[in-house]
C-alpha cells in the first residue's frame, strides 16, 4: 500500500471512529496508532492533521490529539451578484483602441486539464509532471538536506538569483564559448512564471504576439491575460513555417514571436539548422524578440542525435529571451527556472520579476544547486534519456497495433505524442470516452490560438507507472475509439 492510500485508509477508520469518544476526549496516541494499523509514523501526522483541517480534532503539542467540539451550522450563503457587476467593469478596449470596452478574461482550462489528477484507476496519458518512479527523489532529498545545512540559506537572496546558480544556468543554456554570461540570467519560479515574466515585460496590453499553432496551452493563457492577441503561424512536420512568420510580422507589426524549436509541445518537431537561422533573421529584421521557451531540453531520449544549441547561444544581438526551467525533468514541486537577456529588455524582466514576487525563495535556489552540482544529476539525466525512449517506443508500437489508422510524428525528446485523428472527429467526445474506459487523454482544441486545423488528441507518457501501463492505456484508448469513431474506423487519418 503506498503512502497515499495509507492515510486515506486510516483517515477512514479514524472518521468512523470518532463518535465513540465523547467530546473533548483524548485518542489513542501516536504510537498505539502506529502499532495497531501497521504504518509509519508520517502516515500518522499526515492523517491527523487532515482532521485538524477538517475541524473533527485538536492537537495539543506534549497533551495528545482531542475530540473537537460540536461544528457550527452551515452559515447562510451570502449574495455575491454584485460581483458580476464589478468585474464587467475590469473592461479593455477593443485592439484598435476605438472598439467598445470587453471585460478582460483569463482562461486556464488549457492548463487545469493537464493538472487535473485523473479518477482512481484511471491510467495517466494526460500529464505533463514526471511519474515519482522517474524523479529523482534520493538526489533531491540529499540537496535539500544539504541546502538546509548551508549558512546563510534563509537570507534574503538577490533579487535576481543567487550568482552561482545564475552562471550554472549561462553555461546550462549557450556553453562557455557564448556571450551570455551569468549576469545575463534572471532565476524565475519555474517556466510558468518565465513565460508570464517575458510577454507582460516585452508586449504592451493590446499588442499582438506570434504564437506557433497549435502551441503550449499555458502561453496561451498568459498572454491572454496579460491582454496580448496571440496570432498563430502555422507548423509544418519541421516546426514553424518561416515563410509564414515573416509574413506575419508584416501583416501585424508585432515585435514578439514565442516558439519551442526543439521537440515542440504538442507535435514534437524540432527546428532544422536552416529555420533556425532563418528565425533570427527574420526576428532581426522585424526588430522584433523570440522568446525561446526550451522546455524540453533535459527530456531528450536516449537514442536522439545531438541536439542543437540553443537560439540564445546563436545571438549576438539580444534578439532571443530564453527560458529554461529545471521542474520537467526534476520535479513539478523543484519550481526554479531562469530568463535569460541581453540589454534593456534584462531591466524589463527584472523590474516585472521584483514587482510580481520579490525574488524565488533562497531555500529553493539552494537546493537547485547542490542538485545540479552533483554527480547525482548527471546520472539521473542518463536514467531518465534510456525511460523516455522505452516509454515513447512503447507507446508508439501499441498505437501501431491498437489504432494503425492514427498518425503521429515520433519525437526524441520531449513526453507526448500528437495524433491527428479523421476528420469531423468529435475529440471532446473521444476525450471522455477514454476517461470512461479508465485512460485521461488531452484534446487538441487547447493548443490552437485560433481554429484548429483539425481534432487530434495529445499521449503522455511520463505520467503512468511504466511501459505497461502505457501499452494498457492505449488499449483502453482503442475501446473507446471504437465506441466514439466506429463508422470511421477504417479511414485514415491523413499526415499529422
Amino acid at each position: 500500500m503506498n503512502d497515499d492510500s495509507s492515510v486515506a485508509h486510516l483517515l477512514g477508520v479514524l472518521r468512523s471512529e470518532l463518535e465513540r469518544y465523547p467530546e473533548g476526549g483524548r485518542l489513542p496516541s501516536s504510537r498505539s496508532l502506529m502499532e495497531r494499523y501497521r504504518v509509519s509514523p508520517v502516515t500518522v501526522s499526515r492523517a491527523t492533521a487532515a482532521l485538524v483541517a477538517e475541524g473533527l480534532v485538536v492537537s495539543r503539542p506534549g497533551a495528545g490529539v482531542f475530540r473537537a467540539g460540536p461544528q457550527a451550522g452551515p452559515r447562510p450563503p451570502g449574495d455575491l451578484s454584485w460581483q458580476e457587476a464589478a468585474l464587467s467593469a475590469d473592461a479593455s478596449p477593443g485592439p484598435a483602441g476605438d472598439g467598445p470596452p470587453s471585460p478582460r478574461r483569463a482562461d486556464a482550462s488549457g492548463l487545469l486539464a493537464t493538472l487535473a489528477v485523473p479518477p482512481p484507476g484511471s491510467i495517466d496519458l494526460n500529464g505533463g509532471y514526471l511519474h515519482p518512479s522517474l524523479q529523482p527523489e534520493r538526489a533531491l532529498a540529499g540537496a535539500l538536506a544539504r541546502a538546509g545545512r548551508r549558512p546563510g540559506t534563509w537570507e534574503r537572496p538577490p533579487v535576481e538569483g543567487l550568482a552561482d546558480l545564475r552562471a550554472w544556468f549561462a553555461r546550462d543554456i549557450a556553453g562557455p564559448d557564448s556571450l551570455l554570461g551569468g549576469a545575463d540570467v534572471l532565476v524565475t519560479a519555474g517556466g510558468q512564471s518565465a513565460l508570464s515574466t517575458a510577454l507582460r515585460s516585452l508586449a504592451a496590453p493590446g499588442a499582438p504576439v506570434l504564437v506557433e499553432s497549435p502551441t503550449y496551452p499555458g502561453m496561451l493563457a498568459v498572454a491572454r491575460a496579460a491582454g496580448l492577441r496571440p496570432v498563430p503561424v502555422p507548423l509544418d512536420a519541421d516546426g514553424v513555417r518561416t515563410d509564414l512568420l515573416e509574413d506575419a510580422f508584416r501583416a501585424t507589426g508585432a515585435r514578439v514571436f514565442v516558439c519551442q524549436p526543439l521537440f515542440h509541445n504538442p507535435t514534437g518537431a524540432t527546428l532544422p539548422p536552416e529555420r533556425r537561422r532563418e528565425v533570427l533573421r527574420i526576428a532581426r529584421r522585424a526588430g522584433a524578440f523570440v522568446v525561446e521557451d526550451d522546455f524540453a531540453r533535459r527530456l531528450v531520449h536516449a537514442d536522439a542525435p545531438p541536439l542543437p544549441r540553443t537560439l540564445a547561444a546563436e545571438d549576438p544581438d539580444g534578439v532571443v529571451v530564453h527560458v529554461r526551467s529545471l521542474t520537467k525533468a526534476a520535479s513539478p514541486s523543484l519550481r526554479v527556472g531562469a530568463l535569460t537577456a541581453r540589454g534593456p529588455a534584462m531591466e524589463r524582466l527584472r523590474t516585472t520579476q521584483v514587482i510580481d514576487n520579490f525574488f524565488v525563495p533562497r531555500p529553493l535556489q539552494e537546493t537547485a544547486l547542490e542538485l545540479v552540482g552533483s554527480p547525482a544529476w548527471r546520472r539521473h539525466l542518463r536514467t531518465l534519456a534510456d525511460a523516455l525512449r522505452s516509454r515513447r517506443t512503447a507507446v508508439a508500437e501499441a498505437l501501431g497495433r491498437e489504432l494503425p489508422a492514427l498518425r503521429a510524428q515520433v519525437p526524441h525528446g520531449g513526453y507526448h505524442l500528437w495524433l491527428r485523428l479523421p476528420a469531423g472527429t468529435d475529440e471532446t467526445a473521444l476525450a471522455a470516452a477514454a476517461l470512461h474506459a479508465g485512460v485521461a487523454v488531452t484534446p487538441g482544441r487547447p493548443y490552437f490560438p485560433a481554429e484548429a486545423s483539425a481534432p487530434h488528441l495529445r499521449l503522455s507518457y511520463i505520467g503512468a507507472v511504466g511501459d505497461d501501463q502505457l501499452r494498457e492505456g492505449v488499449r483502453r484508448l482503442r475501446r473507446a475509439y471504437a465506441q466514439v469513431c466506429s463508422p470511421r474506423a477504417g479511414e485514415p487519418a491523413g499526415p499529422a
